[in-house]
């Protein structure tokens, strides 16, 4: 069996060596064409301690250098390349993560795309021309995009080539499959993926077909080849410019936005359908496939319609945003339909998940639950399970001599010195110019500080020029003007990536890391951080973590970091402060607290957990579909009736017992042949029957006031009634009932208003939302949608929760059901045993028939008690269409029941 891992970007990608081109890092490509001058500024190894001519670093690489990289890093941070890898030749440099315009390194074939759309897609070609003219004053070379020639193409066709690690993609991702399958809790599995480079130019060569052979023979990966234009629409633009944003909270349809959804969808789109497919011709029955991140949300559910009974597990490595941010797109059902085509989606922390719940509630009018998503014919199930590092990986790289050089450069040159570092992607979600912003007023505050802290801030450039560069630079400008001299310089700001051995050097010999994101899935430099404190290496600071509350990392460390809101300047100086002069007991039991959740929730732990949950939610889904459950024997159904001796019924009484009267019309009586054949089972002294409603109890009392013998759950379980009882027992705390009560009645009230033939029904232990009936329905239906995701968000600690149903919204107590009624049932038979029988079971036969959602809960605590042998003979028979926790369906309906029914009254 394989497990399909499907991300955006490949492990590996190709290099091509040119005729005439020195290979890819070697001696005589670092150097310049005149051995005795220097490297150019761009071809030097990143460092922390470049010359300098001024106090201020060189913001290098600057951005009219560079049109960014749309393959680049998600996260802005470098693929930890394997040791031996990092100086093999044909290797970019390892920190060389700016490189320039797509496809214009020389070891890659070039875009054919034009990137970014014009401001006027009907004015593309003078958009074009202004972009070079443009370029050309600036000095700049045209991107080869617009230059290339069907020379460069032949030139690639015919070129040697070599697999080589890609430095772009998810890392925390291959860290932890790595991670899983080296402790052997991961078997065979395949990468699914692009190259992370044009391809265009190898359409329909050799050369393509061998690539793709090679990848999946050597290294278990399956390529997915699309055109340049089509990646660059889904990347660039939509993934970018669009899905990125409003997941992190920020609308894209903003005056200065050159976001353009029906120009980048269908892009989008033809991607996704390129690793479905891909995906359907390999897989065997038995595999398992695993899709990741925004990129893809559609596969799961292109998949799904290829392959039914496939197992499918999401998982969304970013921010998932409220509903009210996510309703802002477009093409919002149809990017939520995508990813509920898995069997399991995963987030990083409870907070997306709500969201993701809330959401799909809001705008499919999807049932849900704390497991998950009850559609129409199936169950989705929604676990949040937060990612990490693998630790092992770190200590190996951490060993490296490297690291200890740079450790011992970094302690002689700030020597005396308190050390805040940080490094962020330089764009408006890192919250870098915050951060900037608490340090300057950290040192206003607190003078005695200065000549004493440097802040070291890393800060990767983002593919696009913006007005942060300008202010960030503005703000390290001001800072290091104000009170730096000739020995002490209070911000280092390098504008690029450092490399590898330099980052890790830095967070060893840290005082304190700051993070002050402003919203991010879940930052793991925190965690790398954590564990480069342990004193292993390093100076056993245990130093300070000032952490944003806005990353999902923040969820996991319990208060133990210095939690801080980036847009509370004060606030973020004064955990500045705490964290410097926090006393080393403080900082240890701290930093304790913080190791020891970083070791839980590594990346093999993550993978490992994730795997065998889909395991697990894919055998339950499987086995409640109705095409998966039996129909109900009748024979076997008879036999186990025969050998039983003290039996329980509780049936569900719309839609099983009889077949029409909605909960809110009045029925006058029951169908006679229901009455007749409960009366005539009830001859038998061994058989118990509970009628189970959504009904008042007066009304149930009205319809079965023939069978004197019968007991009652009303409202769903709020209320009960005792064979032979003439009394009902309230279930519920009737004091909170009414406390929710005034809370959702003025919520429904409010969207009564707006929805004009809508009605509320007040009963007594729920309220009712009913539109069916409304003048326009498709409004209302938006309208109780709404209703239904406001009284969820407002009342959740009230313990209700409102189910948008057929035509209303029933808000109901989460603590009071018709399986707690249920339980209470057969807690009272067991506590009517004789002394001797106390320890046996009240009953040995026990049927549960239903047919809604609300039965369901029941068939699951019947179960529960076979599984246990609670109870000899247990029955669990739905009627319904949708799947079921049931052990049997009946097809039959109402009339089928009744014939059952009756048939085992004759039985005896």
């Amino acid at each position: 069996m394989t497990v399909f891992i499907a991300s955006l970007f490949l492990p590996k990608t190709v290099h091509f060596t040119l005729p005439g081109t020195p290979p890819r890092g070697s001696l005589s490509e670092k150097k310049h064409p005149s051995s005795d001058k220097r490297p150019a500024a761009a071809d030097r190894e990143p460092s922390l301690f470049q010359p300098q001519v001024n106090i201020t670093p060189p913001i290098t690489p600057t951005e009219e250098r560079k049109l960014g990289d749309p393959f680049s890093n998600e996260d802005g941070l470098r693929i930890q390349l394997p040791p031996l890898e990092t100086k093999a030749p044909g290797l970019r440099a390892p920190a060389d993560r700016s490189s320039p315009t797509w496809g214009g390194r020389l070891d890659q074939p070039m875009s054919r795309a034009n990137s970014p759309p014009p401001p006027s897609l009907a004015n593309a070609s003078r958009h074009i021309q202004q972009k070079a003219q443009e370029l050309g004053r600036q000095g700049i070379t045209q991107p080869r995009s617009l230059v290339r020639s069907d020379s460069h193409d032949r030139v690639f066709a015919h070129a040697n080539w070599k697999i080589v690690s890609a430095d772009q993609g998810n890392g925390g991702l291959r860290n932890a499959a790595d991670a899983a399958a080296r402790e052997g809790k991961l078997g065979d599995y395949t990468w699914v993926g692009t190259l992370g480079m044009p391809t265009d130019a190898l359409q329909g060569t050799q050369q393509m077909q061998d690539i793709e052979d090679r990848l999946a023979t050597e290294q278990d990966m399956l390529t997915v080849f699309c055109s340049d234009k089509d990646f660059d629409g889904h990347y660039s633009h939509f993934c970018k410019q669009i899905l990125w944003p409003v997941f992190h909270y920020q609308i894209p349809d903003n005056p200065k936005s050159k976001a353009y959804e029906d120009h980048s969808w269908k892009y989008y789109v033809n991607v996704n359908q390129a690793f479905a497919d891909k995906i359907v011709k390999n897989w065997k029955r038995g595999d398992t496939i695993w899709v990741h991140d925004y990129h893809l949300l559609l596969v799961p559910g292109m998949v799904r319609k290829k392959l039914p009974d496939a197992k499918i597990g999401f998982f969304l490595h970013v921010a998932f945003p409220s509903s009210e941010v996510f309703r802002c797109l477009a093409v919002r059902k149809e990017l939520l339909e995508g990813m509920l085509g898995a069997n399991l989606i995963g987030f990083q922390i409870h907070e997306y998940t709500r969201h993701f719940l809330q959401t799909c509630s809001r705008l499919l009018s999807a049932e849900a639950t704390p497991d998950g998503l009850q559609l129409e014919d199936r169950f989705v199930d929604v676990v949040n399970l937060p990612i990490g590092i693998d630790p092992v990986s770190l200590t190996e790289h951490r060993k490296e001599a490297e690291v200890k050089k740079w450790m011992d450069i970094m302690r002689e040159r700030y020597a005396g010195k308190k050390l805040i570092v940080a490094r962020d992607k330089l764009d408006h979600v890192r919250g870098v110019r915050q951060k900037l912003l608490s340090y300057e007023l950290f040192l206003n505050m607190n003078p005695e500080w200065r000549d004493n802290i440097v802040l070291i801030q890393v800060a990767l450039s983002t593919s696009e020029k913006s007005e942060l560069d300008a202010t960030v630079s503005d703000i390290v400008t001001r800072v290091n003007s104000s009170w730096a001299n000739l020995a002490y310089q209070p911000v280092v700001y390098l504008k690029q990536d450092i490399d590898y051995a330099q980052y890790l050097a830095l967070l060893s010999i840290a005082d304190a890391l700051m993070i002050t994101s402003q919203r991010e899935g879940m930052n793991l430099t925190s965690h790398e951080y954590l564990y480069c404190q342990d004193g292993a290496i390093s100076d056993n600071k245990h130093g300070s973590l000032i952490l944003s509350e806005f990353t999902g990392t923040s969820s996991l460390f319990g208060g133990n970091e210095l939690s801080v809101n980036p847009w509370d300047y004060k606030a973020c100086a004064v955990a500045i402060k705490k964290a410097l002069e926090m006393g080393d007991e403080e900082k240890e039991r701290r930093w304790t607290k913080l190791y020891e959740a970083v070791n839980h929730h590594t990346g093999s732990h993550w993978f490992s957990e994730f795997m065998l949950r889909l395991d697990r939610v894919y055998v339950e889904q499987h086995r409640r579909d109705q095409t998966s459950v039996p129909r109900l024997s009748m024979h076997t159904l008879i036999q186990q009736y025969k050998r039983t001796e003290r039996r329980l019924f509780i049936l569900d009484y719309e839609g099983t017992l009889v077949s029409w009267g909605p909960v809110n019309q009045i029925i006058p009586v029951s169908p006679q042949r229901t009455l007749d054949v409960l009366n005539e089972l009830l001859l038998d002294p061994a058989n118990t029957i509970y009628v189970m409603s959504g009904r008042r109890p007066e009304e149930l009392d009205r319809l079965f006031r023939q069978i004197p013998n019968l007991g009652l759950i009303a409202e769903n379980g709020c209320f009960l009634k005792d064979c032979g009882s003439s009394t009902w027992t309230e279930m519920a705390d009737s004091d909170q009932i009414r406390s929710w009560k005034e809370s959702v009645k003025n919520i429904m009230t409010y969207y009564l208003e707006r929805t004009p033939g809508a009605a509320i029904e007040d009963r007594r232990c729920s309220l009712i939302f009913h539109y069916k009936s409304a003048d326009d329905y498709e409004s209302a239906s938006r309208q109780a949608s709404d209703c239904a995701s406001h009284i969820n968000d407002a009342c959740e600690e009230q313990r209700v929760h409102a189910i948008p149903l057929d035509g209303c919204v029933v808000v109901e107590p989460i603590d009071w059901t018709k399986s707690t009624a249920a339980q209470k049932i057969f807690e009272d038979l067991k506590a009517h045993l004789a002394p001797d029988e106390k320890h046996s079971s009240p009953v040995d036969f026990l049927m549960v028939v239903g047919d809604g959602r609300e039965d369901e809960k029941v068939f699951k605590w019947a179960n529960a008690l076979g599984e246990e042998a609670a109870v000899k003979e247990v029955v669990t028979v739905s009627l319904g269409n949708r799947n079921t926790e049931a052990t049997a369906t009946l097809t039959q309906g109402v009339s089928g029941v009744l014939m059952a029914l009756q048939k085992l009254a004759q039985a005896a």
